[in-house]
């Protein structure tokens, strides 16, 4: 299906020191608590981003929260580490003028037992106009770990 290099071997760092204050503050990806209560940074997306290599995303949803998370941050490192060798750019490239607003998941499918699709929708500013991204991503998992592949825009 691929043509894969080795995922696993790829090395990450955590792009910024997260100052405990800011592990408490709310999660980028707004995912919420059983009492509707939004979750710590550090309870949510920073489990993964911040312990890539012992503590990979368990699933396709939490890996696409988590790389939403890492756009807001623009944390490269994290976001091409979890991005599948077949498609994975050389770096990326973050504009100054965005601001991320928020981001609601549609839906989240198993197609295979190891791949699944998650769409949403992620809303941002950039040079101060409203955008919204409305994705279906494609992800699989490779080695214990989820990659995203690539997707199509509505």
């Amino acid at each position: 299906m691929f043509d894969l290099v080795d995922n696993a071997a790829l090395p990450i760092k955590t792009a910024k020191v997260v100052k405990e204050a800011e592990k408490k503050r709310d999660c980028p990806c707004g995912r919420k608590n059983a009492k509707g209560r939004p979750l710590a940074y550090a309870d949510c997306c920073g489990r993964y981003i911040d312990h890539w290599d012992a503590r990979p995303a368990p699933d396709a949803e939490a890996l696409m929260r988590s790389r939403y998370t890492a756009f807001v941050s623009e944390n490269q490192e994290y976001l091409q580490a979890t991005w599948h060798a077949s498609q994975r750019p050389s770096q990326l490239d973050f504009d100054a003028t965005t601001k991320w607003l928020g981001l609601d998941v549609k839906q989240f499918q198993s197609t295979g037992d190891a791949s699944a699709e998650v769409e949403f929708v992620a809303r941002y500013r950039l040079a101060g106009r409203a955008v919204r991204l409305h994705e279906r991503s494609r992800f699989v998992l490779e080695g214990g770990r989820w990659f995203y592949v690539d997707g199509d825009q509505f």
